[in-house]
């Protein structure tokens, strides 16, 4: 019997493997290593050390702009593949959980769409929050001792969770007055961005999760945390100003159905998780590359100088508008350093007709497509200078040549589905940076490694990183 087992087991696999590496499966005219037309288990050990980004760069530099990755996925780096791929396609979601923004397609996608976009279309509404934030920001700098390594990427991390705290919930976190996340939020949502990635090459195994107890308690931390902030702000209202959860509970009346608990609770979580670490990511990377290309700092500080003469101009967000060339750095970091450097994927329908034919490349339907920011961010074929950090090629004025494909920048996502929040991300970043470099001169602290800096970036679907030690002198 267990003979007959193994012959049967062993003859499955081999004719799936032969299948998979034969003329006749679908995506057969892709190139890519062996093992990853074989198996998804390599993603999933990748995942462990958070370097798909960089490996995926690997493939395309060996195998161009079309790679397989898996029997199903196919990866590629071209620019006319994103306008046309970054489109709403129906994925992959497990039926038994509440769909969120990130999940959702076709109408119900548009109505989630509709209720975000009231909640983005005053951004002057977020002000306030914002300018609170960042002040406490800075007080709490200043109060660090002179002549101390200052971990900013700490700092901008507890600034990112309090003023996203604030926003679709009222307020509740305070950790920039405590100077640390005195409950582990951070460390709870890694974790668990971390077995998601791990575990999304081989979805299989998301049925057999409930069966492990751990995992199973970090999925109710998550349900505990979310009622938890929902409780408090529906006893609390909406104090002060219209805040996020004002507009996705609709406690306005737009909308003919109100949202239930459930979806409201999960969509105020999704904002937290979504973009209290990515907007971090892109202070910590921008900071890095400002103090490691000393002539960029200058013009930002100068620029800064030149437009906020009087403390008080500080408060004016009219006027951080003018700030072009730190408009250009911002850009310039997200391309360099994306806070989703891989992105997720768009599929083809299954039962679409066969597939799709996108920007003169046959698609089978099934098929999963990634569109990974990092890599495309990096070609120089879309990008001169790919891996220096070039502000001036985001200016009109620039009197210097590139090569500047806009298609192929997509630090946000693109079409339909494209980040909701952007607009208010850059406003919280240019905000922030404009307060901090007023106040201070930044440099790297005396025994920081600057230059590994990079490499400490890992991809847990959302870009971690590790500490930017830097001194901070008043001016």
């Amino acid at each position: 019997v267990l003979l007959s087992y193994i012959v049967f087991w062993g003859s499955l696999s081999l004719s799936i493997v032969l299948y998979r590496l034969s003329p006749f499966h679908p995506l057969a005219q892709y190139p890519g290593p062996t093992i990853c037309k074989v198996t998804k288990l390599w993603g999933a050990a990748l995942a462990v050390r958070g370097k798909q980004y960089l490996y995926l760069e690997k493939l395309h530099n060996t195998y161009g702009p079309y790679v397989r990755t898996g029997k199903s996925p196919l990866d590629s780096c071209t620019g006319k593949f994103v306008i046309m791929v970054w489109s709403v396609w129906e994925g992959g979601r497990n039926p038994s959980t509440p769909p969120s923004i990130l999940s959702m397609v076709g109408d119900a996608h548009a109505k989630k769409r509709r209720v975000w976009n009231r909640a983005m279309a005053s951004l002057r509404d977020y002000d306030p929050l914002i300018q609170k934030r960042a002040a406490q920001l800075l007080a709490r700098l200043g109060e660090q001792p002179k002549g101390t390594a200052v971990n900013l990427e700490l700092w901008f991390e507890l600034f990112t969770f309090d003023f996203m705290g604030g926003k679709p919930f009222g307020g509740v976190f305070e950790m920039l007055q405590q100077g640390k996340d005195t409950d582990g939020l951070g460390d709870r949502i890694r974790s668990f961005m971390a077995a998601s990635a791990i575990l999304g090459p081989i979805p299989w195994i998301f049925g057999l999760l409930d069966l492990i107890p751990m995992v199973g308690r970090m999925v109710q931390e998550f349900n505990d945390l979310g009622q938890g902030l929902a409780t408090r702000r529906i006893e609390t209202g909406a104090i002060h100003t219209k805040d996020l959860w004002y507009h996705i509970a609709d406690e306005e009346g737009h909308e003919k159905q109100k949202p239930t608990l459930q979806d409201v609770t999960s969509d105020g979580i999704t904002a937290i998780v979504a973009a209290s670490d990515t907007t971090a990511h892109l202070l910590t990377s921008l900071m890095w590359c400002l103090i490691s290309n000393p002539e960029c700092y200058k013009r930002v500080q100068q620029e800064i100088d030149d437009i906020f003469v009087v403390e008080d101009d500080l408060v004016d967000f009219s006027k951080h508008q003018q700030c072009v060339f730190l408009s250009a750095c911002v850009n310039e970091a997200l391309r360099l350093f994306p806070s989703l450097p891989v992105n997720g994927t768009r599929q083809v329908h299954l039962n679409s007709g066969g597939g799709r034919n996108i920007a003169g490349k046959y698609i089978p339907e099934g098929t999963s497509v990634y569109m990974p920011p990092y890599v495309l961010h990096r070609r120089s074929d879309y990008f001169s200078r790919p891996t220096e950090f070039v502000p001036d090629r985001w200016l009109p004025s620039s009197d210097l040549a590139f090569e500047h494909n806009a298609s192929a920048f997509m630090p946000f996502s693109q079409g339909p589905a494209n980040c909701f929040g952007q607009h208010l991300a850059r406003r919280e970043v240019q905000a922030v940076i404009i307060f901090l470099l007023k106040a201070f001169e930044v440099r790297f602290a005396d025994g920081f490694d600057s230059a590994a800096w990079p490499e400490s970036v890992c991809d847990f679907l959302t870009a971690t990183r590790g500490p930017l030690l830097v001194e901070l002198k008043p001016r």
